[in-house]
Order: structure tokens, then sequence, then C-alpha cells
């Protein structure tokens, strides 16, 4: 029996994407053959909604292996908006079911981080077949050991690094980039010992010294604190980052020339490096194999190095953080790294 597949890309770009999607769709083809179709929805959820979508063809993934961003295209659609009619007067969750209707869909496959995934479990309840694909340089999606983006993104040598609840990218950045301060947003950082690293490096010779700064980064008092306090306080005192104001009471208590570099969005262009490529076309072609058995309601997973899935009601909304008996904490610590 012909299925017809549709394949979304949600949220913020991410190396991979079409390393993935070329996964599924050529194991797709491989699988079954004239039997399936695939069906492309332009970006995202946006286009789901909006009734953007392209049937597609084996020639349209063929050349997209280490292809940077999405063939697809992708755009934020926030979770809180889905069940919230705006001005335009359009029901989200209707029109998307309607897309899902009218593109005449066996199931639909939705390749992103935490929320797309909140927003394709919604789906999954309301009676569509979903199957999930997790992707993110944060590498923060629950039940899973790594998403595709991750690994590419640490190959980048940074300060300010992207990660706003969990320090898993910026963490194994510091390590990978010999930083000697790393400061996640899961460990609340003292100040006083920063500027202490600092100040003891100097003392030993060392002309310089690296900081690895989380976005989510806080301190110990803004730690306790709702994010609206310690926003509204950082805002007053005309730092509008976490790195922003490190770099400046650095200086001042210390005396030592800082500089902060923040390169933002970068880490989530470009060509995806050979681990991601290897990952996404693991992930991909498990994903087909869950439409061939149609299996839906689940999201594709790495777990103790094997690739499996999560039911998507079970690991929906939840973030996957930087545990304290991390065993990577473990080496930065015996590395002398401090971590505030």
């Amino acid at each position: 029996m012909k299925k017809r597949v549709g394949i979304l890309t949600s949220g913020g770009d991410c190396p991979g994407l079409n390393a993935t999607i070329r996964g599924v769709a050529k194991a797709l083809y491989a699988r079954m053959g004239d039997n399936v179709e695939i069906v492309g929805i332009l970006n995202g959820y946006h286009g789901l909604i909006n009734g953007e979508y392209r049937e597609m063809c084996e020639d349209d993934f063929r050349g997209i292996l280490t292809l940077g961003g999405t063939i697809l295209g992708t755009k934020r659609t926030p979770f809180k908006l889905m069940r919230v009619v705006e001005d335009d007067k359009i029901d989200k969750v209707a029109a998307m079911k309607k897309t899902y209707k009218d593109a005449k869909l066996d199931c639909l496959l939705c390749l992103g981080g935490n929320g797309t995934h909140k927003t394709a479990n919604l789906l999954s309840q309301e009676g569509l077949n979903i199957i999930g694909l997790p992707k993110t340089i944060d590498n923060d999606i629950y039940g899973t050991d790594v998403t595709f983006g991750f690994h590419t993104a640490v190959d980048v040598m940074c300060i300010e690094i992207m990660g706003n609840k969990a320090g898993w990218l910026t963490l194994y950045s510091g390590i990978a980039g010999g930083a000697d301060i790393i400061l996640l947003p899961e460990q609340p950082y003292d100040i006083d010992r920063v500027c202490e690293a600092v100040e003891r490096r100097a003392k030993r010779g060392s002309n310089f010294s690296i900081i690895a700064v989380a976005e989510g980064a806080m301190n110990v008092d803004e730690a306790k604190l709702k994010r609206k306090e310690w926003a509204a306080k950082r805002a007053e005192a005309g730092y509008t980052t976490a790195t922003n104001r490190i770099a400046a009471a650095v200086q001042k208590k210390t005396g030592m020339e800082t500089r902060v570099c923040i390169p933002g969005h970068m880490q989530r262009g470009g060509s995806p490096s050979a681990y991601d490529r290897v990952l996404a076309t693991q992930f991909g072609s498990y994903a087909a194999q869950l439409v061939e058995v149609e299996r839906y309601g689940v999201t594709v997973a790495m777990v103790n190095r094997r690739v499996t899935e999560n039911r998507l009601a079970d690991i929906a909304g939840k973030t996957r953080n930087v545990p304290e008996n991390c065993e990577l904490l473990s080496v930065a610590r015996r590395m002398g790294v401090c971590l505030g």
C-alpha cells in the first residue's frame, strides 16, 4: 500500500538537517520503492499552518549530505502560541490538521528541538501520525544521549556559546577549545572565584585566559531570582548578556583587559561534521523504518550508542541538563578548569 510521508524542519537552523532529510528519503525509497511519496512542508509549522508544501522526487535528495541549512526551509513558530488565535483569526491547530488532510499524508516527520517536539506531541494527541527527529546544537532533548547538529557546533572555538538552559555545548566546546574557565547554566558562578582563577593564571606567567560562557549562565545571586527579575537587573546595569557582564566584572576586579566574542548563530550554520552526517543518516533511516511499520507518536533517540525511540508524550517539554555527576565535569575539574 502506497504511503505519503510529510517532512518538515522547524525552529533554528542546525547542521545535519539536510543529512537527516536525505537519510529518511533514501531509506524510504530503498525499503518501499514506488510505494512511497514524500511531501516537503516548507518553513516548518508555518508552512503546515498555511498549506505550503510540495511533492518531492528522488533527485531532490541527491547531493545534500554535506549541505548546510535545510532544503525545506525553517521558521520558529512558538509552541505557546499554537492554541492562541491571533489577529489573523487563524486556528493554527485546525489549520495544521487541514493541511495534513489536504496533502493526503499518512504520517508526518518533524525535525526539530524542544519546541518542535512539544508541537509534534500536540499534533499526535490530536490524532495525526507523527514521528519526531531530535535536532539541536544544545543537545538538550530529553531521552536521547545525543542530537544531530551538536558535534558540528562543538567544533567551533568560541567565547559566548549558545545554550540557554543546558550547558552541554559550552562544556564540550570549552574542553575542546582549551578553555581555562567554563560557566554553565546548571552551575551558578561566583564572580570572585572566576577572577581568582584568572589571577592565578597570570601569576603563573600566562598572559591570557579563555572563559567559555553559556548564554544562559548566571551568578549565584541571579540564581535566587526569577528570570524577569535578573533580566531587569542586567538591563538596568546596561548588560544584555552574561558574557558582557562577566567581562566587565573581571576587568574591574583584576585590572586586566577583557574582550568579548559572540559567534552566535554562526554555530548553527555550515556543513555538518562527519560525525553528524553519520548520526543524521542513522536517525533518518530509523525514522524510515518507523514509517514502514506504522509506529507513530514517537521520536528517534540514541541511548547507550543504540538508535531507538521514545514516546513523544514522555519527552515533550522536558530538558536534558548537564547533571552534577557528568563525567565530563570531572574531566574538566581534573584538568584544572574553573567551573565558577
